[in-house]
């Protein structure tokens, strides 16, 4: 971890507790922690040890806590101790302790907040993979968001991240496109036929209307003429039989949707380090491997499923069919395997997937889902639990649904797109870094309201104006600081030897705590797996920047730039720069650019 004064301290209290309660058992110590106060008026930080410690060591909370507060007291850099509540013990550090702060973020810059927390784990992140059925859309932006900064987050704590999409190009959805782009081709190349006709034919009807396709047919017709179709008497193209354009068609469209949807991620900062093709995650027999390991572990029967509770479906019948056993691993119910084609279902074709990512070295696998998918959550974890022997953890993070608004109103669906709102029409309504920083404003599965005319308001009810001013201001105090020529050197490496003593006021200090929490920020956010907290923090170090901004209104003691006071200047200059910093390193998670200047 970069320097952070709140895993130093922790290691005191640590040693304490060790010293005081040599036999407390290490999943024990793990629990203990050492976090920011609510109130400053408290202290710099609180630790819960008395508490976690006394029932293993059979005392009152009260009697631990004074005992921590006789030891702490004598720890070098603690200006006061005190216990409260129920068993808490608060600290006070002396004020040189987290003045120090600041030399140490100028020395790192942006890695500072870099942990080893994730001891270089193999951590796949799977996100997005949309079915390359069409445009990216909003109901996909904030899976992609969120797994993104998810990814990046679990990197800066030390994970070794692997960034995933799965294409799901094997399924009825994109057979459905393969015949929406045929419909297009012929229409391209002059058909008579009518829509009505051609959708009669095809199976489920013509599931992809919207004009996306129109360019998948025309190229389609370039490259191919008549070949792939039959003609009537005047020679106008007719369908051909599906054997004959299918797989050529198929492949062409996911083609283009594949190239398309990459187009659009890339507008939105999204690049990920692995495409895996369900199609050939199939062909080269992965999903039978694992569906076979899973049979060889006398994990799958023969038999008949309870009908679903609640309103039967349509297409539900009773029959003998193959089952994995998913209920020893913590299921609801058991789970087929084959469809009544023989073909097999989704779950087993993303049991082979998922067997695929540990056959490629992942040591723990994230899914980012759409709150849609919840339901398949324990079945997707009991089959990890089988395949890899409960060796390789699953965890997935839900994403729930966004809503677009404008005056209050939900937004009119997309033409282009044919029945949604396309993620391109977002980003070119209000930047790619509104979306991302608005989209991390809620925890992932809370369902979200995204105002388009609030993220682009600069008012400071919008969290990205809000915190891309707080960058803006430090870089022009810094700016002005170096076009006045009379504060010395004013880059990072140069302000890291400021003398820092003048740096006393409360609005400074409170600045200064904010900055030191940080490290302990990050990798807390990333054992979570809650990137919005990121946002959260972010919000509140421009706060504390903006309100000494306010002070310096009033206090003329309180200016950044006082040229009569050249060291007191370099100080807080000092403070400006490593708020820019961290608000950087903030921001480079998020995916979001910082601001040098507000226009």
């Amino acid at each position: 971890m970069s320097d952070c004064v709140f895993q130093r301290y922790r290691q005191h209290v640590l040693a304490i507790v060790q010293e005081l309660l040599p036999n407390v058992p290490e999943e024990t110590l793990a629990r203990v922690e050492l976090t920011p106060t609510r109130d400053p008026a408290h202290g710099d930080m609180a630790t819960n040890a008395a508490l976690l410690l006394a029932k293993v060591a059979r005392r009152k909370p009260s009697d631990i806590a004074a005992d921590l507060v006789a030891a702490l007291q004598k720890v070098d850099g603690v200006a006061s101790v005190a216990a409260a509540g129920p068993g808490f013990v608060n600290i006070t550090l002396k004020p040189d302790v987290m003045r120090r702060v600041l030399p140490a973020v100028l020395r790192a810059g942006e890695a500072y907040g870099a942990s080893q927390a994730g001891k270089g784990l193999r951590v796949n992140v799977e996100y997005v993979s949309a079915n390359p059925t069409g445009p990216m859309h909003v109901g996909h932006c904030r899976g992609a968001v969120v797994g993104d900064a998810l990814a990046n987050l679990m990197a800066k704590a030390g994970f070794a991240v692997t960034k995933e999409f799965y294409i799901n190009d094997a399924g009825a959805q994109v057979k459905a496109l393969a015949w929406a782009a045929y419909w297009r081709y012929l229409q391209a190349l002059g058909t008579k036929m009518t829509q009505d006709d051609f959708s009669a034919l095809a199976p489920g009807g013509l599931q992809y209307q919207g004009e996306y396709l129109i360019p998948v047919g025309m190229e389609l017709a370039a490259e191919y003429g008549n070949k792939l179709t039959e003609t009537d008497a005047d020679g106008a193209p007719l369908p051909a039989p599906e054997a004959t354009w299918l797989e050529t068609v198929r492949g062409f469209a996911v083609a283009h949707m594949l190239t398309a949807i990459k187009e659009d991620l890339a507008a939105l900062g999204v690049h990920h380090d692995v495409f895996t093709s369900e199609a050939e995650v199939l062909r080269r027999g992965v999903t039978d491997a694992a569906i076979s390991k899973l049979e060889q572990q006398g994990l799958l029967y023969e038999g008949v499923l309870e009908p679903p509770k609640g309103k039967l479906p349509e297409d539900w019948e009773e029959r003998e069919q193959l089952l994995f056993r998913s209920t020893q691993f913590g299921d609801d119910v058991d789970r087929p395997l084959r469809k009544s084609d023989g073909t097999n279902t989704y779950f087993a074709n993303d049991i082979g997937y998922h067997a695929d990512k540990v056959a490629r070295g992942a040591q723990m696998m994230i899914d980012v889902w759409g709150a849609d998918h919840g339901g398949y959550v324990k079945r997707m974890k009991a089959a990890v639990k089988a395949i890899t022997g409960d060796t390789v953890p699953l965890e997935v993070v839900l994403c729930q649904i966004v809503h677009i608004l404008r005056d209050g109103q939900p937004v009119k669906m997309s033409k282009r797109a044919g029945t949604f709102v396309t993620l391109r029409d977002l980003i070119d309504e209000v930047g790619r870094d509104a979306v991302r920083f608005t989209m991390l404003t809620r925890k992932s599965d809370a369902q979200m309201e995204f105002d388009l005319d609030l993220v682009v308001a600069q008012q400071r009810d919008n969290p990205v104006f809000y915190v891309q001013y707080a960058h803006a201001r430090c870089r022009s105090v810094l700016r002005a600081a170096a076009e006045a020529a009379v504060y010395g050197d004013t880059d990072d490496a140069a302000l890291a030897s400021a003398s820092l003593e003048s740096l006393t006021s409360d609005a400074e200090m409170a600045l200064i705590r904010r900055l030191a929490e940080w490290p302990r920020m990050v990798e807390a956010a990333a054992l979570a797996r809650e990137p919005h907290r990121v946002a959260f923090y972010l919000a509140d170090v421009a706060g504390d920047f903006h309100a000494l901004w306010n002070r310096g209104r009033d206090d003329a003691s309180l200016r950044f730039l006082q040229p009569d006071a050249v060291e007191a200047t370099r100080a807080r200059l000092a403070l400006v720069a490593a708020t820019a910093v961290v608000i950087r390193s903030g921001l480079a998670i998020m995916g979001v650019e910082p601001v040098e200047e507000m226009r």
